[in-house]
């Protein structure tokens, strides 16, 4: 049957309902940018296009430089007066931002279809995330800020464009109830539009937020070697972290990188096939194009056959499509595993990352197509890209020993448990890792030797909420760690000589106090 988009979510119905919702943020067919307290045309509006089917949308306002250090400048000021601001104070205000986002859920959910390709379920439990997470942090921050004060200047914030809400819009929102006024450097490849209806649902309840777009060539210098910073978030990939983690060489500013790594599941002496096979589907989760996918497995050679008659019903069965088609208006939007990756652009990129593998001598044992039933009549698809599984990539590949950051699977056969290990470490550090073994005292043990923060036994880890602690091991993480107390502790200060916990290259790791 014939698809049409659900009546109401056009992309001109969704951006109408933000400019009804937050008009002093949106100025006509674009988006302004917003510090010291107001929104500003300063930037120029730069095109963009809905990786979903190539719609014309609102693009970032790019600044340069010099109008980017007015806006630090200005939430310096707003960071002196908020600092003395009383707890209570600062928690009726957060707490009343988090009530209007919950409010506005659903639009701010249907901007990130839009903007960035979510599933109408993944938007819709970043937005929760964020609004679940800030209250929490409300309930629970008096212990955490007892003999803490906050930074002496605001926390500035670059992240990667697929979670605005749960990761960047959270931590900007959390740093402000610790006491600090926070900026955030909006992703230029999507998302500006969510963040800056959030922003201005925020700044409405006095909150001290910053929201600015631009290039990482214009904005390095003011959000991130400025001295006024008192801290800089990052969200992002290696080279782009390596370049940040090299401006701070010099400098004391407190850091908190994130960066990526190759998450891997090992298989060893394992045999309950069908959780195996219910994880390889949910792992396709937004074209696994976040920081705790799983995109490697490395699988004891003795049991591939076994592997292989799980893994393919289970790829096979992953849903690709268009997020906001249906068959009739009263219909509910699609339950899919993902839609189109974040452009065009990446799409291409992956493609070639694959046929250049496979020319190499790569094994291709899925390629997944996409199914037409899933999308509008003759519609754009160039975003899209179906599953691929890939055995043996061989070692002149990126996919041999980094994150692909896309709907791409690759699998190492190994013969011995040190084979396993090298080849679970392939990428000097990971967030997080699995092991799946019968005999979990065999699997804590190979656990023991992986370089990642987080290590499941029979089950897969994420980056968690609220009080679990977040980090990463080798290259993909450097600075503080995050989660529950140690989040607050990061953009805070403590008592003389403390030493945060985290993966620094000065010292090793220290325990939480």
């Amino acid at each position: 049957m014939t698809l049409a988009l659900k009546p109401g979510t056009e992309w001109a119905s969704v951006y109408g309902r933000a400019r009804a919702a937050a008009p002093e943020a949106f100025h006509d067919d674009r988006l302004l940018n917003f510090w010291g307290g107001r929104w500003r045309r300063e930037g120029a509006p730069e095109p963009a296009v809905s990786p979903i089917d190539g719609t014309e949308i609102a693009g970032p306002p790019m600044l340069d430089a010099v109008a980017a250090a007015k806006a630090v400048r200005a939430s310096l000021n707003e960071h002196r007066t908020w600092s003395f601001a009383s707890l209570a104070e600062r928690r009726a205000r957060v707490g009343a931002a988090a009530d209007d986002l919950a409010e506005h859920r659903e639009l701010l959910a249907l901007l990130l279809v839009w903007e960035i390709g979510k599933t109408w379920r993944s938007a819709t439990a970043d937005v929760d995330r964020c609004v679940d997470g800030v209250r929490w942090y409300c309930e629970h921050i008096d212990g955490m800020l007892a003999g803490r004060t906050p930074l002496p200047g605001p926390v500035s914030n670059i992240a990667s464009w697929n979670y605005p809400m749960s990761v960047l819009m959270h931590a900007m929102l959390v740093q402000a109830l610790a006491g600090n006024a926070a900026i955030a450097k909006a992703p230029t490849d999507g998302g500006v539009g969510c963040l800056t209806l959030a922003t201005a649902l925020a700044a409405r309840h006095g909150v001290p937020l910053t929201l600015v777009s631009g290039s990482g060539s214009e904005l390095s210098a003011p959000l991130v070697r400025s001295d006024i910073i008192g801290c800089l978030s990052f969200v992002g990939g290696r080279n782009t972290g390596g370049a940040v983690a090299a401006d701070l060489v010099e400098s004391s500013t407190r850091h908190v990188l994130e960066q990526e790594g190759l998450n891997c599941w090992g298989v060893w002496e394992y045999s309950d096939w069908p959780t195996l096979a219910e994880h390889v589907r949910r792992s396709f989760e937004y074209g696994k194009q976040r920081c705790t996918a799983y995109p490697r497995y490395v699988v004891q050679r003795a049991l591939f056959d076994e592997f292989l008659a799980a893994y393919l019903p289970a790829v096979g069965e992953v849903s690709v499509g268009h997020p906001l088609a249906v068959t009739a208006p009263s219909d509910p939007l699609p339950e899919l595993d993902f839609g189109p990756l974040i452009s065009d652009a990446k799409a291409k990129d992956l493609r070639d990352t694959v046929d250049d593998a496979i020319s190499r001598g790569g094994v291709p044992i899925h390629r997944g197509e996409l199914d037409p039933g899933r999308f509008l009549p003759g519609q754009q698809r160039s975003a899209y890209f179906a599953p691929v599984a890939i055995l043996e990539p061989p070692a002149s590949s990126p996919l041999h020993h980094a994150e692909p950051f896309g709907p791409v699977d690759t699998i190492v056969l190994v013969d011995t448990e040190a084979e396993l290990l090298s080849a679970m470490n392939a990428s000097n550090g990971a967030l997080v890792a699995s092991i799946a073994c019968d005999d979990e005292s065999t699997a804590q043990r190979l656990a023991a030797d992986l370089q990642a923060f987080k290590v499941g036994i029979n089950r897969p880890r994420s980056r968690g909420d609220r009080d679990e602690v977040f980090g990463g091991r080798g290259a993909s993480w450097r600075g503080a760690f995050v989660g529950g107390e140690l989040l607050v502790h990061s953009v805070t200060v403590g008592p003389p000589g403390e030493r945060l916990y985290g993966n620094f290259p000065s010292y090793s790791l220290y325990p939480p106090t």
